[in-house]
């Protein structure tokens, strides 16, 4: 007996409707607001691509740190960025940063990193070299990137956008909790410091300074847990995909 043949036929574009399209989400924010936890999270939950380029310039930063680089220096700055290899690799559902293949995940979070970060990321030489990296990332889209000039410099064309705030004393607290939890005792006022600083250095530099996007939707998280912040971006990002 013959079997039935079924009378549908879907070609490949058609096919290509029913599924989800994958869109570019560009996460940006000051300093300890939460968004690379937002991002993460939400790259877990959508089956994206999660890139931290925060981390990108705390593995050039650590580099540098590590071979004495001279910031003034462009001869040797642009040297040691031709030595500069940036990996992410994920491991029991974390995403860990390698520096010429070693692990530094550990290392980029400290606070002598923190210290010295946000004058490495402002300038050129370093943002051209890595936004040029970051661009390459998101070519096939389904990806989400946090930063500081996601939304304004690498994905200007981005589909969401959002810029994650909260106050200053919160941000401070979670960074302080963050480190005492590595094991690293840092008192709070330097921690406080530290903060209002990076944000002086990244919302004035003149090279991709931090600011919100004419497109970009704002979350302030304040007075919001993780789960609740990513619940509402999931719901935001329903109206793209």
């Amino acid at each position: 007996m013959q079997k039935l043949q079924s009378f549908f036929y879907f070609s490949p574009l058609m096919l290509n409707l029913f599924k989800k399209r994958k869109i570019t989400i560009a996460i940006d924010g000051h300093s300890s607001c939460g968004k690379s936890t937002l991002a993460r999270d939400l790259a877990k939950k959508l089956r994206y691509i999660y890139v931290d380029s925060g981390a990108m310039y705390r593995a050039v930063t650590l580099y540098f740190i590590w071979n004495e680089i001279d910031l003034t220096n462009e001869i040797e700055i642009g040297s040691a960025l031709n030595n500069i290899k940036i990996q992410f690799k994920t491991k029991r559902r974390k995403n860990l940063c390698y520096l010429n293949g070693e692990l530094v995940e550990d290392d980029i979070r400290s606070q002598e990193v923190s210290d010295m970060v946000s004058e490495v990321a402002a300038i050129s030489q370093v943002r051209r070299v890595l936004v040029e990296q970051q661009k390459a990332f998101g070519e096939k889209k389904g990806i989400v990137m946090d930063g500081r000039d996601i939304g304004t410099v690498v994905f200007p064309n981005a589909e969401l956008k959002i810029f994650v705030t909260a106050n200053i004393e919160v941000r401070s607290h979670r960074r302080y909790l963050e480190l005492k939890t590595r094991g690293k005792e840092v008192p709070f006022d330097r921690v406080k410091a530290n903060l209002i600083k990076r944000d002086t250095i990244d919302s004035t530099r003149d090279d991709s300074p931090l600011r919100q996007a004419d497109d970009a939707i704002v979350l302030d998280n304040s007075e919001l847990s993780t789960k609740q912040q990513l619940q509402a971006v999931l719901k935001l990002t329903k109206m793209y995909i």
